[in-house]
């Protein structure tokens, strides 16, 4: 299923479209379909970009195939605009019409509840968020156990 893309990303102070990068990444043969969100980062670092993607059948996301992918963006794109990581999926979120859900998959990583972030009524696949909501509640934990560590470093 295509869908239409409107989202951008800006990283480094190079903007492309979302479009641009899914077009390079579903052009190879063991892509059936992607998801790329940008995290920003509040201290003004380039932030955190992730690449979700689903593999045709027979195909897997090993190192061999991140590396073929992140060749083909730092190439056809930007080197900047390599994800930092790259994550397999069952399917990408999309709404009814088709479109993927850029937008309110970063909210549910960035914290939002998904009851919040999209409405499961307007998704093709409702279930389809959840391996976004157990990544979210992953990267909480890794951040407070952070937090936590250099609180306790402060005290001495």
């Amino acid at each position: 299923m295509t869908g239409r893309s409107d989202a951008t990303l800006k990283r480094g102070g190079v903007r492309i479209g979302t479009a641009e990068f899914y077009g390079i990444v579903e052009a190879l043969p063991e892509i059936a379909d992607s998801l790329v969100v940008h995290l920003e980062d509040e201290r003004g670092g380039p932030g955190e970009l992730l690449l979700f993607v689903v593999t045709r059948d027979g195909a897997r996301l090993d190192d061999a195939l991140r590396d073929r992918i992140a060749r083909a963006l730092r190439n056809d794109l930007s080197p900047r605009h390599v994800p930092d990581s790259i994550i397999a999926v069952a399917a990408v979120p999309r709404t009814l019409s088709g479109k993927k859900l850029e937008v309110p998959v970063k909210r549910i990583l960035l914290g939002v509840p998904a009851s919040v972030a999209a409405s499961r009524e307007s998704l093709a696949d409702p279930g389809s968020l959840g391996p976004f909501e157990s990544l979210a509640r992953e990267r909480k934990s890794v951040l407070e156990r952070a937090a936590a560590q250099e609180r306790a470093a402060a005290r001495g």
